[in-house]
Order: structure tokens, then sequence, then C-alpha cells
């Protein structure tokens, strides 16, 4: 039947920025679809557990500093406490920093990248190497943005960032998807979140950002949950290196 191949029983998702937002979100939907999760924040992940062990699966947390180098080392030590194997990971954790580009610092731009981009492909090279690529299967999803598509404004190393999830996810599609190794990227639009908090707040930033979407709403993390299953499971085996947009039909204008 069509609907078994969404299923995730008996796998292991793995999903970073998982304590809340669109990280939350698609734990939730994973376990609904059956799968173990384990999430990754550098804070208490309580609500997600929680919410997830409704749905009668397993929930486990590794707490960690993302931003840091040795964030890949770290959790992979974990894995090696918590699990057997990981199906299917995540790269959802990120940030932004608002600023002109003019007065952009070394330092904040190399905090954006180092979160959004840096790590999003060592800790998939360190999953593959150690699960994916022996085990001939495996799941990535990356979480992309629209501006991956567009450059935005007042947010470069964002916008960098998100073009280099999308330009990696290809790469990796390419050179994966030989060995059963699924790479995928989603593209959030305007979601409802801790990151787009300032534009929401700000009516006439809120106003031009709802003129624009067709759906006429911000998104939700609730919106994400079907894309995300759908690419964690074998109903997309034959899906690699896209970037889904699920975007309230934003790029369509």
């Amino acid at each position: 039947m069509i609907l078994d191949l969404f299923r995730l029983d008996g796998k292991t998702a793995m999903v970073t920025g998982a304590n809340t937002g669109l990280g939350q979100g698609l734990c939730i939907a994973f376990a609904q679809a059956g799968a173990d999760v384990i999430g990754v924040a550098r804070r208490s992940m309580q609500q997600t557990k929680e919410q997830v062990e409704q749905t009668g699966r397993v929930f486990q947390e590794i707490i960690v500093d993302l931003s840091q180098k040795d964030a890949v080392s770290r959790i992979m030590e974990a894995c090696d406490r918590l699990c057997s194997c990981v199906d299917i990971l995540v790269n959802n954790a990120g940030i932004i920093h608002r600023e002109d580009a003019k007065d952009v610092s070394e330092e904040d731009w190399d905090k954006v990248i180092q979160l959004n981009e840096r790590l999003v492909f060592f800790l998939t090279q360190a999953m593959a190497n150690r699960y994916f690529l022996p085990n001939k299967s495996g799941k990535v999803i990356n979480i992309a943005s629209m501006l991956s598509y567009q450059g935005g404004i007042r947010v470069p190393a964002y916008a960098a960032s998100k073009s280099a999830v999308m330009g990696i996810t290809k790469a990796l599609a390419n050179e994966w998807a030989p060995f059963g190794v699924n790479v995928n990227a989603i593209a959030p639009g305007y979601m409802a979140t801790n990151n787009t908090a300032n534009l929401r707040n700000d009516a006439d930033r809120s106003e031009a950002i709802l003129d624009r979407i067709p759906a006429g709403r911000w998104g939700t993390p609730e919106d994400l949950m079907g894309a995300g299953v759908y690419l964690a499971s074998e109903a997309s085996a034959y899906v690699n290196g896209f970037t889904l947009a699920v975007d309230g039909g934003w790029l369509a204008r």
C-alpha cells in the first residue's frame, strides 16, 4: 500500500535544533510516523521529549553547543552511547544575523557560516562515513531557506550560508545517490519561529511579507511535517539533490 512507504517504523532520526520551532515539529512528525528520535541542541529539549513520547516513541537528547568546532566529534561520541544506527539526519539548526552588509564583522560572519554551513557539511560527512555509506542507505534532509534562492536584505552571511546549503545538498547527492543515500533539502518560507520574531513584530515588514505570500499567512512548524516525513521515507527513494520549497507560494510570485 502506498501509505506504507511513508512509515518510519524501526528508524532512528537525528534532528539538530530540536528544542523548538521547525526542529521540534519535525521530531514530532517522525515520531508520529514511527521513528525514534535523537534531538541535538545546546539546551534542554524537555518539551520536545514529552511530545515525542506521547506518540509512544523514544526520544533521546544530545546537549552540545553546535557553534563550537568540536560539536561533530561530541555528537558522534554520544551516538555510540545512545544507538546502534542513525537512519535519518536533519540539519535544521541555524542562526541569522541582521545587519547592513557594510557593517558586518568577521566574527559575526564566521558565527553564521560555522553553524549554518560548516556544521551541515561535516556532521553529514561524519554520519555518512559512520552509518549511511556502510549500510548503503540513509536519508539526509538539510533545511535551506528562501534565501537559498534570493539575496534578502541585511542578512548577507545568512544568504551565503543558505545558498551553500543548497549547493552542498546537490554535491552530496551526486556522490552518494549510487550508494543508496538520499540527500535533499527543504526550503521553508516565512515561518512563525524565533528567527522571524523581529520581522513579525514589525507591522510594516510583516504586512509586506504577507502581501506577497499567496497563502496569505505565515507558515508554521506543522506545515513542514508532511515534507519532512516524505523526504525521510521510502516514498522519496528516487528523489536526489532536490530542494523542496514549503513557502505558501512565495517563490511563485
